[in-house]
């Protein structure tokens, strides 16, 4: 059989470390361990556990930021309400698996603020998909499909801070169960179009 390269084996490691012990706690030695290397490995692949975990985010996790980039790049394409169903279908998914992971940060105060320094550094951040679904319905708007007074920054807010609390705003319920992604994806996108559609509801 063969074997992954050293890569691919550390990041499926990382991942698999990130989502059972959360990021504080999942060490490079321990990440390296699980990928069968040693550290020292591992850190010609990667400068830092906060460029493993960006690394992760983009290359294991749903592509949120690709799509948000590619619908801004052509406005216009498909309708609107097939566009936002899609975004909110990704990022539910990609807030559903990357919140266990990020989680535990929030608990150390002074590794949440080391992580976020290498994040700002490295151009990255939570604030990205934010900034491109505004980019996305800026640029709808230019086009003349999302109506010209429309909050675009807000209309993004509501939506990805729904998917964002969708990953953990169901655990204390009944049944403990989010909502259904595509449903979930389908009604949030529809319920924002009434607000910012230039055409009226059918």
């Amino acid at each position: 059989m063969e074997t992954k390269p050293a890569r691919v084996r550390i990041l499926d490691a990382a991942h698999e470390l990130m989502l059972t012990v959360g990021l504080a706690r999942a060490t490079t030695k321990e990440i390296a361990r699980a990928a069968g290397c040693s550290e020292a490995a591992l850190y010609k692949y990667f400068d830092s556990k906060e460029e493993l975990f960006v690394r992760v985010l983009t290359e294991r996790l749903p592509r949120l930021t690709p799509l948000l980039d590619s619908l801004a790049a052509a406005p216009g394409r498909g309708t609107l309400e097939e566009n936002l169903t899609e975004i909110a279908r990704q990022a539910a998914l990609f807030y559903e698996q990357s919140f266990p992971i990020a989680a535990s940060l929030y608990a150390e105060t002074q590794l949440k603020r080391r992580h976020d320094d290498t994040l700002r550094t490295m151009g990255s951040g939570p604030h990205l998909p934010l900034q491109g679904l505004d980019a996305y319905l800026r640029a709808e708007q230019a086009a003349g499909r999302v109506h010209p007074d429309a909050d675009t920054y807000a209309a993004a807010s509501l939506l990805m801070g729904a998917c964002a609390q969708r990953a953990f705003a169901y655990d204390t319920t009944e049944s403990g169960e989010r909502p259904p992604v595509d449903t979930f994806a389908t009604r949030l996108a529809r319920t924002l179009l009434g607000g910012i559609a230039v055409a009226d509801r059918p």
